[in-house]
């Protein structure tokens, strides 16, 4: 049984599918970083300094007690990080979308190029050949 979970484990697609989610981990942390690090202060610029991640509705305050300790925290909407999620579904959206649009482009460049034609048949080339000695 051992045997048989290490010949599974060993398999293409068990560490082609372990690798792509070790990758993905790891591209989830660029793209975060890229969103929240490089466009999100460009958006709160242009948007007059405003960040959306403050935004939301108290539902309910906290409470405290006499020594200052939170004993109820606040409930609250966060309509703000929402936005802000919304927002990095937009640009990681229209950049997936431009990488696909150049790799279709790549590939439809490769697929125009006209292929050679193939090579005649060991058939036709001796039917070629009889042709050529009766015309003669």
């Amino acid at each position: 049984m051992l045997k048989e979970f290490r010949d599974f484990i060993m398999t293409g697609n068990v560490l082609e599918l372990s690798i792509a989610v070790i990758l993905a981990g790891v591209v989830k942390e660029v793209v975060t970083g890229f969103t929240n690090l490089i466009m999100m202060p460009f958006i709160g610029h242009f948007t007059g300094g405003m960040d959306f991640s403050d935004f939301k509705i108290v539902l309910s305050e906290a409470i405290m007690d006499a020594e200052g300790t939170i004993t109820t925290p606040e409930n609250a909407i966060l309509y703000g990080q929402w936005i802000n999620t919304i927002i990095n579904l937009i640009i990681v959206g229209f950049v997936l979308f431009m990488v696909v649009k150049g790799y279709n482009k790549l590939k439809k460049k490769k697929e125009e190029a006209p292929a050679a034609p193939p090579a005649p048949s060991k058939e036709e080339v001796l039917l070629t050949e009889i042709r050529d000695l009766l015309k003669k």
